[in-house]
């Protein structure tokens, strides 16, 4: 098994479990909370059949990475998705993050640019800013997130059961787009994760990324669903797209939070789409300078 080692606590190194598999122009597909990287079950197979060099990985405290009892924070997190790309000397890579990831993504340009970045997809993503405050008046309460880590420290299990109901509209839902199987192994995923990691990840949900989504300078694709209860598209992905100039946005009707899986097909349409659009573009555009 594949890692890279991004710290270390005590006698233990802390390291990331990453899959790179494919090959042709890389993607870093980042995972939401509390999941890990099978998380793009769907969309890897959709990826490397149209020639792409797939990597996903698990974010420390999740899936079969380390469990520390620190870094998590998106300094930290986006520390860590730098070492993974600088490791893998990935260049000309699109950085594509579902839920927390899109926030991953948004930090790491806000932080290291766009050197080795060509583009950036932010799908159900959780910024630009969450919190309510006097500027943003229609924010959550901080009592809001509160509450949520008070009841992952009473029965993190229970948490979990209730928070995939959520992310799969399963009312609606199960049966139709999304398993009892599904549903199971998405909790089997969520409750071998660190409980020190899960409890810290809600704080982080109300990073302020809006000046990171401002600098942004490379083609971005910002795709959200209509019926995200996790991340209603309101206070989440429409912002976004209006907060990064030139931003390509797609709505998923009747999507949940859990779209990758529910919406498998319409998710894949839209991000391969971008995808040759956005290599189309920076092909003409690399034309131009030679031409020049």
């Amino acid at each position: 098994m594949p890692y890279v080692t991004v710290g270390q606590e005590n006698s233990a190194p802390i390291k990331l479990y990453y899959e790179d598999v494919g090959s042709g122009r890389p993607i870093v597909l980042v995972h939401g909370f509390p999941l890990s990287g099978r998380s793009w079950e769907k969309q890897v197979p959709a990826l490397l059949q149209a020639g792409y060099r797939v990597i996903t990985y698990d974010r420390r405290g999740f899936g079969n990475s380390s469990q520390p009892s620190f870094g998590y924070d998106y300094d930290t997190f986006v520390q860590d998705l730098h070492l993974l790309v600088t490791e893998l000397d990935l260049r000309d890579v699109v950085l594509c993050g579902m839920s927390m990831g899109g926030g991953e993504v948004a930090r790491y340009l806000g932080t290291y640019g766009s050197d080795r970045v060509t583009g950036a997809v932010i799908i159900s993503g959780v910024p630009p800013f969450l919190l309510k405050t006097p500027e943003t008046p229609d924010g959550l309460d901080q009592s809001v997130f509160d509450d949520i880590q008070a009841a992952i420290a009473k029965d993190r299990l229970a948490y979990l059961t209730d928070f995939l109901s959520a992310f799969f509209n399963t009312d609606v839902l199960l049966g139709k787009r999304v398993s009892d199987e599904v549903v199971r192994d998405s909790w089997n995923i969520a409750s071998g994760a660190s409980p020190i990691g899960t409890w810290s990840c809600p704080p982080t949900w109300h990073t302020d990324f809006r000046e990171d989504l401002t600098g942004i300078d490379v083609p971005t694709l910002v795709m959200h669903g209509d019926a995200d209860r996790i991340l209603p598209i309101e206070a989440t992905g429409a912002r976004t797209h209006k907060a990064i100039q030139g931003s390509r946005f797609v709505i998923v009707k009747g999507a949940p939070h859990g779209m990758l899986w529910t919406h498998a097909d319409e998710v894949n349409r839209g991000l391969l789409d971008f995808l040759a659009a956005q290599a189309k573009a920076t092909t003409t555009k690399r034309a131009q300078k030679v031409t020049a």
